[in-house]
């Protein structure tokens, strides 16, 4: 597997495209990679892992803003919004999906250098398929294409060190699943990353803090600016270039500096896109690092009295402290009135929440009569996070039979004795207790989309998205159910709407 070796160039030496990593990253995505069987297996999981979670959060508000916004740009035959029979431009229908996907954090995650959701690329590609008229096999590829960027550049590149926000790799991703999807010139992808890679360097103050409803519309931001700098780079419009290594560009600037130096491994000519299967699924509504100190949570309740705890220490790994533990330093998780998105990535809330219930709900474990519980509360403050060599190790282990994403907890009792326990993946992991298959992710869908569907709508979403290699070019509209009661929701009103007030 070729490896591109990465660092800042002067302007005076022009760098060729050829030895840029945007040239290489549009190479592959315009190669028409193989896809295995085993692939194309896991995108169909992945796109019904998608399309639970959109129709768990299909109600709320930011979705129903986001939404609101794309109905706004009718298209004839466009891109269909989840829940409705309407067309609409393809960068509104991804973006207002995109939101739905993301808005729960409950879709799939990969953690490397830095971290990543790998599906928020599918609501985009999705969207532009079906504009496009493009096929189910298409559609695949594209997937394959994108999740393999994805993982390649969130293995080789930190972003969260600089503090820029991850979706500065989703945008590239997407762009190179469009590419694929399209069936593109390599230079028009190319131009195209340029422009979106360009775009989409944000801070991550949209995870730190009070975080708000941004914290769904940034993925969804990402896809509708790759859609977007696609378009453009189809009319014959070039981007900003060097992207990565010119000397006014993200390494230089936005990253670790003038001198810094990264590789970047991706598949070879013919080589098919593995990457995925790296990354994995989420049973609980709640950032990934939590996922498997959710499991360990339930485990401890057979173990220990929940009233009689003095202290709970949790020794992790220095993302997992400093991003959803103590060591952010961010008094808000903390806080019994915080909004949902700060909260389910609190992971002494979580943890506490996850002890006393026995349970994880996507609704009630979030609700502010159930954070504001006085011994809840009591417990909550009560739970610190500490780095761990050991887990930080084993966090970034270039070996995913070793990479782990727990952690060690030690819990104090009253009379002071101490009950210890550690867990190093999700259960749901590959590598844990009772991974994931067909069954698990069914079950999801099952769940999730029953508030909205009947058991047969229910059932030929789950088979269109397991035959989505073979469905035809103007069949993708299976994947959107259609939401009548959504029709007669409450209205927003914007800018997009002003003729209307």
């Amino acid at each position: 597997m070729p490896t591109i070796d990465l660092r800042v160039h002067p302007s005076s030496a022009l760098l060729p495209r050829e030895r840029q990593l945007a040239w290489a990253i549009a190479q592959f995505a315009t190669g028409k990679p193989p896809i295995l069987p085993q692939v194309a297996e896991t995108v169909g999981f992945r796109v019904a892992d998608a399309l639970a979670v959109a129709l768990a959060a299909i109600d709320r508000a930011p979705v129903r803003a986001a939404r609101q916004m794309a109905l706004a740009h009718p298209r004839l035959r466009g891109a269909k919004v989840f829940g409705f029979d309407v067309g609409v431009h393809a960068e509104w229908a991804g973006f207002a999906n995109g939101v739905a996907v993301r808005e729960l954090d409950w879709n799939d995650t990969f953690l490397a250098a830095d971290f990543a959701h790998p599906s928020d690329c599918i609501a985009p590609l999705l969207a532009t398929a079906q504009q496009c008229e493009r096929s189910g096999a298409d559609l695949v590829r594209a997937i394959a294409v994108a999740y393999e960027v994805h993982v390649a550049l969130v293995k080789a590149i930190d972003l969260h060190s600089h503090k820029i926000d991850h979706v500065a790799h989703l945008a590239a991703a997407v762009t190179a699943g469009l590419g694929a999807l399209l069936n593109l010139p390599t230079a028009t992808v190319y131009n195209a990353l340029n422009q979106a890679i360009h775009l989409s360097f944000a801070t991550r103050q949209s995870r730190k803090g009070d975080i708000s409803s941004w914290k769904a519309y940034a993925p969804a931001w990402a896809g509708k600016t790759a859609i977007e700098a696609t378009d453009r780079a189809m009319r014959g419009e070039g981007g900003p270039n060097p992207i990565y290594e010119g000397e006014d560009s993200v390494i230089a600037w936005m990253l670790a500096g003038p001198r810094a130096e990264y590789r970047v491994t991706l598949p070879d000519s013919g080589q098919p896109p593995l990457g995925m299967l790296e990354t994995y699924p989420k049973a609980h509504s709640a950032e990934y690092q939590a996922q498997a100190m959710i499991d360990l949570a339930f485990d401890l309740r057979q173990r220990v009295d929940v009233a009689a705890i003095a202290n709970i220490v949790i020794f992790t790994s220095d993302h997992t402290h400093r991003v959803i533990g103590s060591g952010a330093n961010d008094p808000q998780k903390y806080d019994p009135k915080a909004s949902r998105e700060t909260l389910d990535h609190s992971l002494p809330y979580i943890f506490a929440v996850a002890l006393e219930d026995g349970d994880w709900d996507h609704v009630a474990s979030y609700t502010p009569e159930r954070a504001g519980r006085l011994e809840t509360h009591r417990l909550w403050s009560a739970i610190t996070t500490e780095e761990d060599p050991h887990w930080t190790q084993r966090y970034h282990a270039a070996d995913p039979r070793e990479r782990a994403f727990g952690g060690r907890v030690e819990v104090t009792l009253q009379d002071g004795s101490v009950v210890e326990a550690e867990k190093a993946v999700a259960d749901a992991h590959t590598n844990g207790a009772a991974p994931w298959n067909a069954a698990g992710y069914r079950t999801k869908l099952q769940r999730l989309a029953a508030a909205h569907l009947n058991a047969d709508a229910i059932a030929a979403l789950w088979q269109a998205s397991q035959e989505l290699s073979s469905i035809d070019a103007g069949g993708l509209a299976a994947l959107n159910p259609l939401l009548t009661a959504l029709a007669s929701e409450p209205r927003t009103t914007g800018i997009s709407d002003w003729t209307s007030l």
